[in-house]
């Protein structure tokens, strides 16, 4: 399929009954987005979506969705070709949803069949793990050569014992491991732990990690919000940019440009609000480093995957084209070796 300009606005439903309006002009249901100018070329850049979580709750248990009216239900690959029916999504990577130990291979082995059965866009996967456990070895050999796993994530505890068990000799044992056996490994912690992730990384030289979300900023802290919050969030800001910057300066350290748009205020958002942390990101990492990520259904919490994706498109207009194309499909294809 060819990608007109047209045809990406009205696959985005910002065109007023199908017609366009000769300026470029992005309309939407919702204030959020209202005015903002479509880059003219966008029809050139297919996306890799590389944090695409998936779930049945008649399979799978996920405690972390207990209260949240939004997510506790079923999110299936139909699902999900109909938040990106029509825009220009070609490949996407799974990443593992945090179900309970028990549940962890019954995970995995589903969303590797997702993959092999080719009926979406879904062909890789980042499987779940515990790599500060010592039965971590045996877990990981089960995927061991897998074409379609290309690594593991583990959310800590958000805890003293969680920070702990993240920082242990047994963790940094096994993320070498996952090196060893050309896997990946996603970092998702808060972003007071940042600078301490940077000794892991440091303790791991030939394992390749992947920075989820930015760092997990929070935009409230950012622009017209963080002023109206003050120095707390001044210092909030400046400690997320030293670690930001601290794992940057790795190589072996990529960073996924997601996440933000969960946790931004529904309706009273704009692309200016997250675009402090996308640039940032940006600079630290380099042009050949960085990766859009969906982290569609969770991104709802905030808006649209499509109002994610225009908003990050708008942010990033002034970048040469050979930039974007490698944000939002290049970087990802290289380095998960999606062919």
């Amino acid at each position: 399929m060819k990608w007109t300009r047209r045809r990406f606005l009205q696959a985005a439903g910002f065109m007023a009954g199908g017609v366009a309006s000769g300026v470029g002009r992005w309309r939407v249901p919702a204030g959020s987005l209202a005015g903002v100018s479509v880059p003219p070329d966008v029809e050139k850049i297919p996306i890799v979506d590389t944090h695409q979580h998936l779930w049945d709750l008649s399979r799978l248990r996920l405690p972390w969705l207990a209260g949240d009216s939004r997510l506790n239900r079923d999110y299936l690959l139909r699902d999900y070709l109909q938040a990106v029916a029509g825009l220009p999504v070609v490949k996407a990577v799974y990443m593992e949803v945090a179900v309970v130990d028990e549940d962890v291979v019954k995970e995995a082995e589903w969303i590797i069949d997702i993959c092999h059965r080719g009926e979406g866009p879904t062909v890789a996967a980042v499987i779940g793990g515990r790599p500060a456990s010592e039965e971590f070895t045996a877990y990981l050999a089960r995927f061991r050569g897998n074409p379609v796993v290309k690594g593991v994530r583990w959310i800590p505890p958000a805890s003293k014992l969680g920070h702990k068990l993240y920082f242990s000799p047994q963790m940094r044992a096994n993320l070498r491991l996952l090196g060893e056996w050309g896997m990946r490994f996603d970092i998702c912690i808060p972003p007071d732990w940042l600078a301490d992730a940077v000794e892991i990384v440091d303790a791991c030289p030939e394992t390749r990690f992947v920075l989820d979300h930015c760092g997990n900023a929070d935009p409230q802290q950012f622009g017209r919000w963080g002023k109206e919050r003050g120095e707390e969030a001044a210092r909030y800001v400046e400690r997320w940019k030293r670690g930001i910057d601290t794992l940057a300066a790795r190589q072996n350290v990529v960073c996924k440009i997601s996440g933000i748009i969960a946790r931004v205020k529904p309706d009273d958002w704009g692309p200016e609000d997250l675009a402090p942390i996308v640039n940032h990101c940006l600079a630290a990492f380099g042009p050949d480093r960085v990766m859009f990520a969906g982290d569609w259904p969770v991104c709802t919490k905030g808006a649209s995957l499509r109002e994610w994706i225009l908003a990050l498109h708008q942010i990033v207009a002034d970048r040469p084209l050979e930039e974007r194309g490698k944000l939002f499909h290049d970087n990802a294809v290289r380095f998960y070796q999606l062919g």
